[in-house]
């Protein structure tokens, strides 16, 4: 089987249930892109990896797997997505340590989130996104105004029955109010006060602005 390179493309949230945000990759020399249903705090931990203006006061969960790993010798070499089963995803993440190679069996979210820490490729096969990728390819003015989409194939993801775990958390229609200069300010507090998944929404209006 073939094997497909994936970039992420970025997390988007629901606009019809608070707290589930998918991640959506593309495929690299192509179109599709695969979306991912994530928990709360996977989609914070992806968003802080991807945004490096975020800097926690002190190690997430995967950035401390990082350390370990460094500490010991160990490399995360790449994740592959290699099954889809009743619409979840099931990950591998290949390491290597003194030249020999072991693979673990992951979260794809987890698995992803040590991917960017790593900066590790990230594969599925060409099977799986033949059954799960979304054919989506606009011109640029269509692509304009289409800018909500990833929220609406994250709601149509959640419509089929896709489950997630949901962590409380509050909307960011409240953020359009504020300036840029506001948002930054938020930003500061959310990070110093580890709220990760109100930083995110934070970074994503900031992102909108600019």
């Amino acid at each position: 089987m073939s094997l497909v390179r994936l970039k992420i493309k970025g997390i988007s949230y629901s606009q019809t249930q608070n707290g589930a945000y998918a991640l959506i990759l593309n495929e690299v020399d192509g179109d599709r892109k695969l979306p991912i249903v994530i928990g709360a705090f996977e989609a914070q931990s992806i968003a802080i990896a991807l945004e490096k203006e975020i800097k926690p006061p002190r190690p997430l969960t995967h950035d401390l797997f990082k350390n370990f790993a460094d500490r010991f010798g160990i490399v995360v070499k790449q994740v592959i997505i290699h099954k889809l089963v009743d619409g979840v995803f099931y990950s591998s993440v290949i390491c290597e340590r003194d030249k020999v190679e072991e693979i673990v069996d992951a979260r794809t979210s987890d698995a992803i989130a040590l991917a960017l820490r790593f900066d590790a490729p990230i594969f599925t096969y060409k099977t799986i996104l033949d059954k799960a990728g979304i054919f989506l390819k606009f011109s640029s003015k269509e692509n304009e105004e289409n800018e909500d989409d990833d929220s609406i194939v994250v709601d149509e993801i959640l419509q089929e029955g896709e489950t997630v775990e949901i962590e409380s958390g509050s909307s960011s229609q409240g953020y359009r109010e504020l300036t840029l200069e506001e948002l930054y300010k938020e930003l500061d507090k959310a990070v110093a006060n580890e709220d990760y998944e109100k930083a995110a929404k934070l970074r994503d209006e900031i992102s909108k602005r600019k």
